[in-house]
């Protein structure tokens, strides 16, 4: 795919920053204009004495574990009803549209399990090393804390994640289209570190993953992959993995599906080739329109979605300064540039990469434009540092049809109408 010629049009020019100079003067009390009107009309909110002022707040204790706000109570992981027949063995959804940065907090992380979350404490935890190596092996938890630990931050994708977009577009809101996804700080023991303790039989050239669930899942891991910067990890963002996110150990395999992250890691078997599993044969696979399946396709290509505005994050304040907000993701390295549309992918601007990009990891981006209050069609488009260029919905649809379920990376568009709506649309 090249690169199409950016439009400047929409790029900051002088009624942004007389804007925001006037909101300034405003706040000093002088100005022109909106500044004026402001300044002649006392807010109450600012003037007057409010009840949050005028009593003692709650004290250190109450909340010994803090949470969000009440105001924030609707920022929630949510399922979809009809998606499953039961939520045991089901996904929910991280809220996407209502967090920025790129570390999701463990509380709004999504969730999906084969036979439901379950407990699991850590004297009760024991992980066995088996199979192709010298010395076959059982840790306990306290066992692992010993090892050298690392941390790092990667996001964790469902290979599922957009997979009900094929055939157009259909759930409303970037929390459903994508939110499969979320990006933590991983704290735990190098999976190398481990297999090196065993000691590797030359014949070994994979590893088979399996947890402590009632559904026994697993997955099959190249040796290369096991060996290169898999983890084996017992925290999250500073602390202990959450239930649902495989307490008290989980594996970590950097950049590839979620279904590989093994949750309550119970065992890793090295064996001389993949172990086909009932899961791996039949249902991580990707159908194509003559009737064969891609299979082993683990990595997660480049993928990027704005994430405000969208259809739960609407546009209230009507037309002015605007700041457009998104994540960008590859499982082959860093992201390097992030291009956004405001027509559908007719002209692009490149946006602005918040922070250092990190390899494997959620990679936030910002577009800053003045709204005229028309309808736009907005698109991101991420590029690699491969060179990697995330394609069209259609481009894939081309190659793969219409009977794909798993990785969907295709540029998604949102319909911002004039009164500030935003709905799920594809555009021609």
């Amino acid at each position: 795919m090249t690169d199409t010629p950016h439009d400047d049009t929409h790029k900051e020019g002088p009624s942004r920053r007389a804007f925001l100079r006037g909101g300034a003067l405003a706040a000093a009390g002088v100005g022109a204009g909106v500044g004026a009107a402001r300044a002649a009309t006392p807010d109450p909110l600012i003037t007057e004495v409010q009840p949050w002022a005028q009593f003692l707040g709650d004290g250190v204790d109450v909340a010994p574990y803090g949470m969000p706000i009440r105001f924030e109570g609707d920022v929630i992981r949510r399922n979809v009803e009809w998606l499953t027949a039961d939520t045991i063995s089901s996904i929910n959804f991280t809220p996407i549209h209502a967090l920025d940065g790129t570390i999701t907090p463990q509380g709004c992380a999504f969730e999906r399990h084969h036979s439901g979350a379950i407990e699991l404490s850590k004297p009760d935890y024991r992980l066995m090393l088996n199979g192709l190596v010298d010395r076959p092996l059982v840790f306990s938890y306290d066992d692992l804390e010993r090892f050298p630990r690392e941390q790092h931050v990667y996001f964790c994708e469902c290979a599922a994640n957009g997979g009900m977009e094929w055939a157009g577009a259909q759930l409303n809101g970037a929390q459903y289209t994508h939110g499969m996804v979320h990006n933590m700080e991983y704290t735990g023991v190098s999976l190398r570190t481990l297999l090196n303790e065993a000691g590797v039989k030359p014949e070994g050239s994979w590893v088979y993953a399996e947890g402590a669930d009632a559904a026994s899942n697993g997955r099959s891991i190249p040796l290369d992959k096991a060996l290169d910067d898999c983890l084996v990890a017992f925290k999250a963002n500073g602390e202990a993995l959450r239930m649902e996110h495989g307490y008290p150990v989980r594996l970590v395999v950097p950049g590839w599906e979620a279904n590989m992250w093994l949750k309550w890691l119970r065992r890793l078997t090295v064996t001389d080739g993949p172990v086909h599993a009932r899961e791996e044969t039949s249902k991580y696979t990707d159908l194509m329109p003559d009737g064969r399946a891609r299979k082993f396709t683990f990595v997660m290509d480049a993928k990027s979605v704005i994430t405000a505005p969208s259809p739960q994050v609407p546009i209230r304040h009507g037309a002015g300064p605007l700041v457009l907000s998104g994540l960008a993701w590859s499982g082959r390295g860093r992201i390097t540039r992030v291009d956004v549309s405001l027509d559908g992918g007719v002209s692009w601007q490149t946006a602005r990469i918040a922070g250092d990009a990190k390899p494997m990891a959620l990679t936030r981006f910002y577009l800053d434009i003045d709204w005229d209050g028309s309808e736009m069609f907005l698109q991101s488009r991420c590029v690699d540092e491969t060179g990697y260029v995330q394609p069209t919905k259609d481009a894939l649809r081309e190659i793969r049809g219409l009977n794909s379920i798993y990785h969907n990376n295709g540029i998604q568009t949102w319909w911002v109408k004039p009164d500030g709506e935003v709905e799920n649309v594809e555009v021609g």
